[in-house]
């Protein structure tokens, strides 16, 4: 039976503790999905479409992962990619405690769902999107916080 796992977020844009968690998840998983979370409420600075894009090319060596665009709810999702696994990625304390709170919302509506917290690895543990985005929108060199992919392609399209 393949085990499939999903890695939700806005990759706003994708970060190398991103794609930290995506390389550990494809070791551990038959099939993975970066899930780009089209969020209206979180004011993304980068469209779907390029962060979609900009996702496929970070995970392009990885042969189990595919990238694919969402709108709605992520338990919806979910529900229709028959997905067994959610994959979140923790970097503090706060994150771990905002996951508690969203796995005992996804329990309710998912029984079945298994949720696996994988904490980032220290190297990149400093690195947020948020951040990123902050040294972007002041035209700083982000070039050390993103996949390669992801910073070629900020730099022809968002500078």
């Amino acid at each position: 039976m393949e085990r499939l796992a999903v890695f939700p977020g806005t990759f706003d844009p994708m970060t190398l503790g991103h794609l930290d968690i995506v390389k550990r998840a494809s070791r551990i998983f038959d099939r993975v999905i970066v899930a780009v979370a089209n969020s209206p409420s979180k004011k993304t600075l980068i469209s779907l479409e390029d962060r979609v894009l900009m996702a496929i090319d970070a995970c392009a060596g990885l042969r189990n992962v595919s990238v694919e665009g969402f709108s709605g709810l992520l338990i919806d999702f979910l529900k229709a990619q028959k997905a067994d696994f959610l994959v979140r990625g923790v970097r503090t304390v706060a994150d771990y405690d905002y996951e508690i709170q969203l796995t005992g919302m996804y329990r309710a509506m998912m029984p079945e769902l298994e949720i696996v917290m994988l904490p980032t690895s220290g190297h990149v543990s400093y690195i947020s999107s948020t951040l990123v985005r902050e040294v972007l929108v002041h035209k700083g060199d982000i070039a050390h916080f993103v996949p390669e992919p992801v910073a070629l392609h900020i730099s022809r399209k968002y500078k």
